[in-house]
């Protein structure tokens, strides 16, 4: 199975420090919907893993959460592509789950739905927490410079992580 794993907000759609709270405010970057469609069609599964601590903040609920990936899985359709599973950690970040990031429980759900092993399998994201996350579970940390991505460039990478300028580029790598 070729899998390949994204965080949502700053890799998938434009992040926003004060959180994506509505359907409005969750802005897509044309190229990474363009991404998605392209590997979906070269026969890739893209799952999404994401934090959404808004929900333990109170700053949108599970409907509006759910709208955001509604109009991602459309936003892709209408290119051709499909969204594979997406998990999300409601969770705030002294809630103690192991699903939130930099903690590998979303990618171990997702590994467990599709029956594979993680090893080796590229997880996309734009902060250390991100690729805390890969390297827990044995996949390849990669670090888009979109979203926080210049933020996180700028401390120390865990080794072996490779940068891409955006999501466009990781899928022109992976099929090329």
């Amino acid at each position: 199975m070729k899998l390949l794993i994204l965080d949502r907000d700053g890799v998938i759609n434009q992040d926003s420090d004060a959180y994506i709270k509505t359907l409005d405010e969750w802005i897509p970057i044309p190229s990474s919907i363009a991404a998605i469609a392209r590997l979906s069609q070269a026969g890739w599964t893209v799952a999404v893993a994401t934090n959404q601590s808004g929900i333990a903040r109170g700053y949108y609920d599970l409907a509006t959460l759910e709208s955001m990936h509604a109009r991602l899985r459309q936003l892709v359709a209408e290119q051709g592509g499909e969204v594979g599973l997406i998990v999300h950690c409601p969770h705030g970040p002294d809630d103690g789950c192991d699903c939130r990031k930099p903690k590998p429980g979303m990618l171990r759900q997702i590994a467990a739905h599709y029956a594979t092993e993680l090893a080796g399998i590229w997880f996309v994201g734009d902060t250390s927490g991100d690729l805390q996350a890969a390297l827990a579970v044995d996949c390849q940390p990669v670090l888009v410079k979109t979203g926080k991505g210049e933020r996180t460039l700028a401390k120390p990478l865990p080794p072996g992580t490779l940068v891409f300028a955006d999501l466009a580029a990781v899928a022109d790598q992976l099929l090329s």
